[in-house]
């Protein structure tokens, strides 16, 4: 009987090897959600898109710095030319990620302390290009790139946006510009099920994984792609997906899969490279796409309070910090803190329109130097204003917490933020 009688034989794959499949191949499949939305929004390929200050379009956005944004191609004979202005005495970086979100390159003064601004040129690994000698070359992995350049904000915004827009890429020459796959589009309000594996060949086929020890994954990945085509098995994949790996995500998003959690705060095991794991790229990637490196910017995350409760406007908190935790000793540049909501990850509307607090808040300190914030749909009596991040009632949300260019404890990852307290 079976199959011999034109039955679907059953998935070669455990119920595991499903999920893991799944997730994997959502990590891609996000970034291509992302990079379509930008096409169809009108972006070119190496022209750069100088953002206005707080105009982001993806989960998790960081409001303390000017964004600017491009989709970048280049081949064996062409390299993206990038224009950095002299920046002093304020955080900037131009990021360079590939296909899976994977960071591949910064340029900034941290990384080019003997070439911290002028010409540089991103080139494909191996190509042949004939260089100016004062220009910088900086080999990356892959063809087509996803640039985010991050000029911080500060307390003069104006000077920070003047200099955002002095920041320039273009080709070196007219390079073989990639097709954008078309792949399933969706909001990751509802992720995609099953269908997933419908576009799973063109979203392996469109980008190398430069991570080792993915073979096996890619190769359960395209096995569903081609059992999916069978009624019978698509069904039972689709049950797999539906039930277990969604569950699995879940699981794996308060903690960030392998990170480490004290007092409600999970702190990944790595950030922006992620080797072999795939896990915590599709989280960074579903709840913050475009993360950056642990020498540029270190975070951590909290989904639920110290009593295990989904963090929720309904409720009020005080985060203290005594005078050796205040954020600002572990950041040579800036801190700040963030709320978004649980389902799309963007800011939590306010009628104060305040969605996150930094060192550049004017915060009140207490008068042994310690700091509280406050979160929660009304102030507290007791509360400075300048202290308060109002979280509106009804919303499920979460925090962010990102210290930029960490030093001290926070680089050394021995420092965690204070829980939490219920107001």
């Amino acid at each position: 009987m079976g199959a011999a009688h034109g039955q679907a034989a059953a998935p070669s794959l455990s119920d595991q090897q499903i999920s893991d499949s799944y997730i994997y191949l959502l990590g891609r499949l996000l970034v291509l959600n992302q990079e379509q939305a930008d096409f169809a929004q009108g972006y070119k390929w190496n022209q750069l898109v100088h953002r206005k200050v707080g105009d982001v379009a993806w989960p998790n956005p960081n409001l303390d710095v000017a964004y600017s944004e491009a989709w970048v191609a280049i081949d064996e004979k062409s390299c993206a030319l990038v224009s950095v202005p002299p920046i002093k005495d304020r955080y900037y970086t131009v990021q360079f990620l590939n296909g899976w979100g994977e960071t591949v390159a910064n340029i900034n003064e941290r990384v080019f302390p003997q070439h911290p601004d002028g010409e540089f040129a991103v080139c494909l690994k191996g190509a042949k290009a004939s260089l100016p000698v004062t220009t910088q070359r900086v080999d990356v992995p892959a063809k087509a790139l996803r640039v985010l350049a991050r000029v911080e904000l500060g307390s003069t915004p104006d000077q920070a946006v003047t200099l955002q827009r002095k920041i320039v890429i273009r080709a070196s020459a007219q390079p073989q510009l990639p097709v954008v796959p078309k792949t399933i589009r969706f909001d990751i309000e509802k992720l995609p099920g099953v269908e997933a594996f419908d576009s799973a060949d063109a979203a392996l086929d469109s980008e190398a994984d430069i991570n080792p020890g993915m073979e096996q994954l890619q190769a359960n990945t395209r096995a569903l792609a081609k059992a999916v085509k069978d009624p019978a098995q698509r069904k039972h994949i689709s049950t797999v997906v539906q039930h277990k790996a969604m569950a699995d995500l879940a699981k794996a998003m308060p903690t960030l899969g392998d990170g480490t959690v004290k007092n409600s705060w999970a702190l990944p095991s790595t950030i922006g490279v992620y080797g072999n794991n795939w896990l915590l790229r599709t989280l960074v990637n579903l709840g913050g796409i475009w993360a950056n490196t642990y020498e540029e910017v270190i975070y951590y995350k909290a989904f639920v309070d110290p009593k295990g409760r989904h963090l929720n406007g309904d409720r009020s908190y005080a985060l203290r910090f005594s005078k050796e935790q205040v954020p600002l000793l572990y950041a040579t540049y800036f801190w700040s803190v963030i709320a978004v909501d649980s389902v799309h990850r963007r800011v939590l509307p306010n009628p104060m329109k305040r969605y996150l607090l930094s060192n550049f808040s004017k915060l009140a300190y207490g008068d042994d130097g310690s700091l509280t914030l406050y979160l929660g749909a009304d102030k507290p009596k007791d509360a400075p204003e300048s202290n308060w991040i109002p979280t509106p009632k009804g919303i499920g949300y979460s925090l962010t917490l990102r210290f930029y260019r960490p030093k001290g404890a926070v680089a050394e990852r021995s420092y965690f933020p204070p829980a939490l307290e219920d107001r």
